[in-house]
């Protein structure tokens, strides 16, 4: 068996496609499952099992000899989260608590992190445990991440096997239900299927021209075979930056956005609200040096192509993705 926790979210049920087309069938899907919204995610995949988070543990207790491996993807993952109970509870105690309990058992484990960790990006964006305990993320949830992240590199004994993995700006197929957090791809196709145009932030910062803020933006569909690799052959241990080592502007994005649509770009740019003026990113760009010298010869598709892919093949196929 395969857990996959925040198996009804964006990014896990990815995962659960892409295990699926390799013929993994035995698996175990972890979540909240109260969404009626988020079931279509996960309606029509093959799995063995679901069981609501606040039973997992109980379950992995009596099931863990019959587990292979657990990729950890559940979390709260809203930026706008400023209850740090919640924050606590969901993304630091459980996160603890799936590595313990992969710790008691034996298990190997795949966790994800976030780029958020990185805050302005002060320090750069590079994946070396040193750094982590320096860094100054911007809001709670960066927060979280990377106090577990702090955490696991405090401790005496891990599992055999584990992985942190620090996405970068995912975007793909079933982020739908994900409202504001949503990726600006999906952002742009939903204005412009509505309005015809787009509105970007113009630049506030005077080495940018407007609509030249940049992002390290990485297809969903890359992710989930990162993560596959990694369980196939755990060759990396340790924290690894997720990304395609590429930044892209957001003119780019909404104009491949456009183009993808086959329609002529037109663009508007709005101030940057003053209340995250001071904290808003103007480049992001993974470093990707600690993954490559793995060995695990990965490839990223290019903006283009993944928008391309996004668009055609389920935007303008399937309202809801």
């Amino acid at each position: 068996m395969i857990v996959i926790t925040g198996a009804a979210g964006f990014i896990g049920s990815n995962i659960i496609t892409a295990l699926n087309q390799r013929n993994y069938r035995d698996l175990i899907l972890v979540d909240d499952f109260s969404s009626e919204l988020k079931q279509k995610n996960y309606a029509g995949k093959d799995y063995t099992d679901i069981i609501h988070r606040t039973e997992f543990f109980k379950w992995l207790q009596q099931k863990h000899h019959l587990v292979q491996f657990i990729i950890h993807m559940g979390a709260r993952t809203d930026t706008a989260e400023f209850n740090w109970e919640v924050l606590n509870e969901l993304n630091l105690e459980y996160s603890k608590n799936i590595w313990s309990a992969c710790l008691e058992y034996g298990l190997p484990l795949v966790y994800a992190s976030s780029a958020a960790t990185y805050g302005l990006g002060e320090l750069g964006y590079n994946d070396s445990h040193d750094l982590v305990p320096s860094l100054k993320p911007l809001n709670p949830y960066g927060r979280s991440k990377n106090e577990f992240d702090r955490w696991v590199l405090n401790q005496a004994r891990g599992p055999y096997y584990w992985a942190g993995l620090k996405f970068f700006n995912v975007y793909g197929p079933n982020e739908y239900h994900k409202g504001r957090m949503a990726s600006v791809v999906l952002q742009a196709y939903s204005q412009i299927q509505k309005t015809g145009k787009m509105k970007l932030f113009r630049s506030h910062h005077p080495e940018f021209r407007d609509g030249e803020q940049s992002r390290d933006f990485i297809y969903v569909k890359d992710v989930a075979e990162v993560v596959i690799r990694l369980m196939e052959s755990r060759k990396a241990k340790g924290i690894y930056n997720i990304g395609t080592g590429n930044a892209s502007t957001f003119l780019e994005l909404v104009s491949h956005t456009f183009e993808a649509l086959k329609m002529d770009p037109v663009i508007e740019f709005i101030d940057t609200p003053e209340d995250i003026r001071d904290k808003y990113q103007y480049f992001t760009r993974a470093e990707m040096n600690k993954l490559a010298e793995t060995g695990l010869d990965l490839s990223f598709a290019g903006l283009k192509e993944g928008i391309f892919d996004y668009v055609v093949n389920y935007l303008n196929k399937d309202a809801f993705n």
